[in-house]
């Protein structure tokens, strides 16, 4: 994928230092047990989606500082996430980018697959959002197609709670919304240990 202004998929990476990653699945596994997983997630999806020639994978990192670390594959670009709540640095990421249509996702969701972001940009293709909406309440993916411009949608969302993609929609009213498979977060221990035997989206 070499269009300056194609389809870009942005995967939001943190550095996988122990104590600094998943913290609330830490507080049931422990927080070596919560980097190890959040490490294996990470490697696992960067394999199956990085280098699809449907689309140029970006890594936005936090923190910025961490960008140059050797935790990431060396052949995909990465920028920093910048300042600010999660929201905050979703859009900057969106209102960075050249033109072209783009997908974000987080790194931890052992569930997605190509084809979940295949069908994201062709969706993008005749709607203005996308959302792959999570079994708790949030979403592992959000794409815009930022033409004719980026819509602001990322303020005032109650992160981290059941709310947060109710939230995102209220703010996309007027623009026209499609949605994907509803997938699953690892964040509590009862989950890990699902994902462990395979029941999570499937076993990374």
């Amino acid at each position: 994928m070499t269009d300056r202004f194609g389809p870009r998929l942005v995967v939001m990476v943190k550095a996988p230092l122990v104590g600094r990653v998943k913290s609330r699945l830490a507080r049931d596994v422990g927080p070596v047990e919560a980097a190890r997983f959040y490490r294996v997630a990470t490697a696992a999806l960067l394999r199956r989606l990085g280098r699809d020639r449907r689309w140029s994978t970006v890594l936005a990192v936090t923190p910025d500082r961490m960008r140059a670390a050797p935790f990431w594959p060396q052949d995909l670009p990465r920028i920093g996430q910048g300042p600010g709540n999660l929201g905050r640095r979703m859009q900057g990421v969106m209102d960075l980018l050249p033109p072209g249509p783009v997908v974000i996702i987080g790194s931890d969701i052992p569930g997605i697959r190509p084809e979940h972001i295949g069908k994201a940009f062709r969706f993008l293709g005749a709607a203005d959002a996308v959302f792959g909406p999570a079994a708790d309440g949030g979403y592992w993916l959000i794409g815009l197609k930022r033409r004719p411009r980026v819509p602001q949608i990322f303020g005032n969302v109650r992160w981290s709670t059941e709310h947060a993609l109710a939230d995102t929609l209220a703010n996309c009213r007027g623009l026209n919304v499609r949605f994907l498979e509803v997938l699953e977060d690892v964040d509590t221990g009862a989950e890990y240990r699902r994902w462990r035997r395979g029941e999570v989206n499937g076993r990374v």
